[in-house]
C-alpha cells in the first residue's frame, strides 16, 4: 500500500465516502446520504452488504420491496427540504429494475436519491451470468441500463479507480437544486469486492453547498412592469417554493402586492389555508375560487411550477386573450414555458427582489374585494363537504378529509399520492403549516404512501405521519408496514376501502367506458366485474403484518380511532369503508383524456362529443 492511501474494496470506499458527505444552505448543515436502504441478492451480498456490515456510520435498513425502499428515501428527502436524502442498494436483476418506477418518481418530482444497484461482472469470468440480459447488439448494456432515463445522472463503474470521480459527480448532482433527482452508481459486483489503494483525500469530510441562484436584475426589472402593468394578477405556487423554503416570502411579496395565491399539488401549503391571499388548490383538482380567478387574470405568475396538464386544465384555463406570464424557477426550461417573461434564480431571492422593487404596488382594492369573497364562498363549500351531521352515519371520502382536520394537529403530516383522494384532499384540505401537506402528484404512484410516511417520520421523529392509502393503492404495496414495525417507526396508516379503483372508476364513467374494469368485483352472468365486492379483509391483512388495526363504521368511530391511533407509539391503522352513496365534488377544470371518436357505445358517443366541445378550447400561449 502506497503512503497517503487505504486499501479498500470498492464497496468498502464507497460507503466510506457517502458516510462523509454533507449538504449545507443557509447555514444549516446535515449529512447528504443520511443511511442506506437495501435488499440483498448475488449481486451486492458479498460487496455493498459486506461494506456496510463493517461501517456502523453508516445506517442499514431492510426493505422488503425495492421500489418501495426508494419512495422512503424520497418521504425522506422531501421533508428535508431536498437537503439530505438515502440510499437504496439491490442485486442485479429483478431487484435493480425494481428501482425504475421509483427513480422515475424521485426526477420527476426533483427529489434526490442514491441508486447502487449491481452488476454484472466486469471481467467476465463466467458469461453469461445469473439474470444477465445478454442482448445480442451490444455486450456493455445489462437490466441497469432502463435505469438510465430515469436518472439524472448514470455511471457504471467498470473499474475501482472510475469511483472516484463518478462519485463526486454523484453528489454534485444530488445536492443541485436545479439537477437533483434519481442519481444510480451501477456497480459489477466483481469490482464491488475488488481491493484499491484509495487516497485519504477521498475520504475527508466534504460540504456540497445548495447554492441560491440569483435572478438578472434586468429579469427582476421586467418582471415588476408586467406586474404593475396588470389588473388581474395571480400567483401559481409550485413545488419549487417549498424547495427554496421561500413561504415567507412569498406570503410578503402577497402582502405587499395585494395579489391572490393559488397552489399546486406540489406547492399546496405555500400560505397558510386562512391567509387573506389564499385561493387554494389550482387547476383540474383546484377550488372554484382560485380556478375562476385564473380564467379572468391577465398575469399568472408561476413560481416554482412546472406547468402539468393538471395545472393548466390541459392549456384550457387561462382564458382571458389577453393573459401574459412570468415564470420565477431555477430551471431555465420552466422558466420559458407558456411563451413567458422568464425570471431564472432563487424562488426567495426573486420574490424579495420583487418585493423591493414593488412595494409601493396594490392592486385595485375592488379585485382584493371580488377574490376575497369567492375564497369565503369556497370555505363555505369546504364546511359543507366536510362536515357530517349524523355521527352515525358512514362516512363519504370527503368526510373523512374533514374528520382528519379535526383530530390532526398543525405539525402532523399527511401524505398521499394516487386515486380520488389526491383531488379531493387538494380541494378540501386546510393547510395549516407549510410540510403539512405531501402530496405526490408529479407521478401519483400507487404504493408511494406507506414507505414515504415511514421517510417523513424518519426525517422528523417528533411529528405525527398520516398515510391515506386506498384500497388499490394499499393491495399493490402494503409490505413496508413490516419495515415500520421492525424498526419502530411510529406511522399512522388510514386504510379507506371502497373497494376498486374509485379515481379511475369515476373517470372510466365520464369518457363513456361505463367503469369497465375498476371494481374489485365478481363477475355477473355477462363477464363484468359488477357481481358481489370481494371478500377481502384489508384490515385482517394489515394486522397480519404486524401494526395494531382499528376499525371504525361510522363518522363518530372514525374520529375515536384517528385519535387512538394519533396517541398510539407504535404502527397503527384505522380501517374505514366509505359511503358510495356520497358524490364528491365535481372538477372546476378540465383534464384532457381523449374518448374513443367512433363507438358502438351510447355512453362513449356522447362523452366525444362533450370531448370535442372542450377540447375547443385548449390554447397554446405564444
Amino acid at each position: 500500500m502506497n503512503p497517503g492511501t487505504r486499501r479498500l474494496t470498492v464497496a468498502q470506499a464507497l460507503v466510506r465516502f457517502l458516510a462523509r458527505q454533507h449538504a449545507e444552505r443557509d447555514g444549516e448543515r446535515v449529512r447528504l446520504i443520511a443511511g442506506c436502504w437495501g435488499i440483498f441478492g448475488h449481486g451486492n451480498v458479498a460487496g455493498i452488504g459486506q461494506a456496510l456490515l463493517e461501517t456502523p456510520e453508516m445506517p442499514y435498513l431492510q426493505g422488503r420491496n425495492e421500489q418501495a425502499m426508494v419512495h422512503a428515501a424520497v418521504g425522506y428527502a422531501r421533508q428535508r427540504g431536498r437537503l439530505s436524502t438515502y440510499a437504496c442498494t439491490t442485486s442485479i436483476g429483478p431487484g435493480a429494475t425494481n428501482l425504475v418506477t421509483g427513480a422515475a418518481l424521485a426526477t420527476i418530482n426533483r427529489l434526490p436519491v442514491l441508486l447502487l444497484p449491481g452488476d454484472v461482472f466486469a471481467t467476465r469470468p463466467a458469461d453469461p451470468v445469473l439474470q444477465q440480459l445478454e442482448p445480442p447488439h451490444a455486450r456493455d448494456v445489462s437490466v441497469n441500463d432502463a435505469l438510465r432515463p430515469v436518472s439524472r445522472y448514470f455511471d457504471r463503474i467498470w473499474r475501482p479507480e472510475a469511483l472516484i470521480p463518478s462519485a463526486l459527480e454523484a453528489m454534485r448532482v444530488l445536492a443541485d437544486p436545479v439537477q437533483t433527482g434519481a442519481v444510480t452508481l451501477a456497480l459489477p459486483q466483481d469490482v464491488q469486492a475488488e481491493a484499491y489503494d484509495w487516497p485519504e483525500e477521498f475520504f475527508a469530510e466534504r460540504t456540497w453547498r445548495v447554492h441560491r441562484p440569483q435572478a438578472d436584475p434586468r429579469s427582476l426589472d421586467e418582471a415588476a412592469d408586467r406586474i404593475r402593468e396588470a389588473r388581474r394578477p395571480l400567483i401559481i405556487a409550485g413545488g419549487g417554493v417549498h424547495h427554496s423554503g421561500a413561504e415567507q416570502a412569498l406570503g410578503a411579496f402577497a402582502a405587499v402586492t395585494g395579489i391572490p395565491v393559488s397552489e399546486t399539488q406540489a406547492g399546496r401549503g405555500s400560505l397558510r389555508f386562512d391567509d387573506p391571499r389564499a385561493l387554494g388548490a389550482i387547476g383540474h383538482t383546484g377550488t372554484a375560487s382560485s380556478d375562476d380567478t385564473a380564467r379572468q387574470a391577465d398575469l399568472v405568475i408561476g413560481v416554482g411550477t412546472r406547468y402539468t396538464d393538471f395545472t393548466t386544465a390541459s392549456h384550457t384555463l387561462f382564458a382571458n386573450p389577453q393573459v401574459r406570464f412570468v415564470n420565477v424557477n431555477v430551471e431555465a426550461r420552466d422558466a420559458h414555458k407558456q411563451a413567458a417573461t422568464p425570471v431564472i434564480g432563487d424562488a426567495r431571492a426573486v420574490l424579495s427582489g420583487l418585493a423591493e422593487r414593488l412595494a409601493d404596488h396594490h392592486v385595485d382594492p375592488a379585485y382584493v374585494r371580488e377574490y376575497r369573497a369567492a375564497a369565503v364562498r369556497w370555505a363555505d363549500v369546504v364546511d359543507r363537504a366536510t362536515r357530517c351531521a349524523d355521527g352515525a352515519e358512514r362516512p363519504g371520502q370527503a368526510e373523512v378529509i374533514g374528520v382528519l382536520d379535526e383530530v390532526l394537529a398543525d405539525e402532523d403530516v399527511v401524505i398521499n399520492a394516487a386515486g380520488s383522494l389526491p383531488g379531493d384532499l387538494h380541494k378540501l384540505w386546510r393547510v395549516k403549516q407549510p410540510s403539512q401537506y405531501h402530496v405526490e402528484y408529479g407521478y401519483s404512484c400507487m404504493g408511494y404512501e406507506i414507505p414515504a410516511a415511514i421517510g417523513a417520520r424518519l426525517a422528523d421523529p417528533d411529528r405525527e405521519v398520516f398515510a391515506l392509502v386506498g384500497d388499490g393503492t394499499y393491495l399493490m404495496s402494503p409490505t413496508e408496514l413490516v419495515t415500520a414495525v421492525q424498526e419502530g417507526i411510529k406511522i399512522n396508516l388510514v386504510l379507506v376501502q371502497n373497494h376498486g379503483y374509485a379515481s379511475i372508476g369515476g373517470l372510466s364513467e365520464e369518457v363513456g367506458a361505463e367503469r369497465f374494469g375498476t371494481a374489485y368485483r365478481f363477475r355477473d352472468e355477462h363477464g363484468r366485474f359488477t357481481g358481489e365486492p370481494l371478500p377481502l379483509d384489508l384490515a385482517a391483512n394489515a394486522r397480519s403484518l404486524g401494526v395494531d388495526v382499528v376499525r371504525a363504521d361510522t363518522v363518530d368511530e372514525l374520529r375515536e380511532a384517528l385519535r387512538a391511533s394519533r396517541a398510539a407509539d407504535r404502527p397503527t391503522a384505522v380501517y374505514v369503508e366509505t359511503s358510495p352513496d356520497k358524490a364528491q365534488l365535481p372538477p372546476e377544470a378540465w383534464w384532457d383524456v381523449p374518448v374513443a371518436e367512433v363507438s358502438t357505445l351510447e355512453s362513449t358517443r356522447s362523452a366525444r362529443a362533450e370531448y370535442e366541445r372542450r377540447a375547443r378550447e385548449r390554447r397554446h400561449h405564444l
